[in-house]
């Protein structure tokens, strides 16, 4: 199976929700709209999403909050009121996909190591018996990098109405499957791909954004075909590269409209802010010539 098989619930397609409406305090800037090698965070988180869920993915921000640029299948909708925590956020989302999928992959924008065999693991765990899968990673709790039922958008606006506001207390009035790191890792390719669970390492301040962003991209393969592989430029070759402008670099391209690639041989793009993530493999072929 390619890393990027797109996934869907045990009920049918599934979707994704990105939270930005936090105050981000702690970090003095809006997460959102960090840098993340050319690419910004939210943009990164909402592409992965995009590139793994079968459903639609929307952000939820708080009123008329400034964004970056996001990819074109993403839709973005305000929460009705500010200042109330992740509750008021993950109610929006899941109320805005409510008629359109009945699972969501639920995440806070500052994860910038998010991998797409983490979404599936989760998602793949939501099944009749359960309204949240609650992954418990190194001991806590990840609420915001969760599988939720899309139906609990009144359960969870029912108790922001009436000021209960920690997820906790969600928890207390569904289903929940909690899923530890050793089970989150049976998954073979999660296992290979994100042996730590970075998936869900977050950057809350200044120091977080600084190490995270100074570790190395990920690895991905990279081959040329057609008229692009002459000159001795065939074969695979490993680069370093967190977007899809950033491999064709690394390989001398440039993705203008006589380029374009397949994204683990099923995505067809030229999108260069399409996030990439360890275990990628591009193909670039020439679009004049159709490869």
């Amino acid at each position: 199976m390619s890393t990027d098989s797109t996934v869907t619930g045990g009920d049918g397609p599934a979707a994704g929700v990105v939270l930005v409406g936090g105050r981000s305090s702690r970090m003095g800037e809006s997460k959102a709209a960090l840098e993340w090698h050319g690419s910004t965070l939210v943009r990164r988180t909402a592409g992965l999403l995009a590139r793994t869920v079968d459903g639609p993915v929307v952000v939820v921000r708080a009123p008329g909050q400034p964004l970056p640029e996001l990819p074109a299948r993403v839709e973005v909708v305000d929460d009705p009121a500010e200042g109330l925590g992740p509750m008021q956020g993950i109610a929006t989302g899941l109320a805005a996909l409510s008629d359109r999928a009945l699972v969501a992959f639920v995440c806070s924008t500052d994860l910038p190591f998010l991998h797409p065999a983490y979404i599936r693991r989760v998602l793949a765990a939501l099944d009749a018996d359960v309204d949240v899968v609650l992954p418990h990673v190194n001991g806590h709790r990840q609420p915001l990098a969760t599988a939720y039922r899309t139906a609990l958008a009144p359960v969870v606006a029912g108790l922001v109405a009436h000021g209960q506001l920690k997820l906790a207390m969600l928890f207390d009035h569904c289903r929940v499957r909690r899923i530890d790191d050793a089970a989150l890792l049976t998954d073979p390719r999660l296992h290979a791909l994100d042996p730590a669970l970075d998936s869900v390492l977050n950057v809350n301040e200044p120091d977080d954004y600084r190490a995270a962003r100074a570790r190395p991209a990920p690895e991905i393969t990279v081959q040329r075909y057609g008229a692009l592989a002459s000159a001795g430029k065939r074969g695979p070759t490993a680069v370093e590269a967190a977007t899809l402008g950033a491999a064709a670099a690394a390989v001398g391209l440039a993705l203008d409209r006589h380029v374009v690639a397949a994204l683990n041989g099923d995505q067809i793009t030229r999108d260069p802010e399409m996030p990439l993530v360890a275990g990628d493999a591009i193909a670039f072929l020439s679009a004049d010539a159709g490869g």
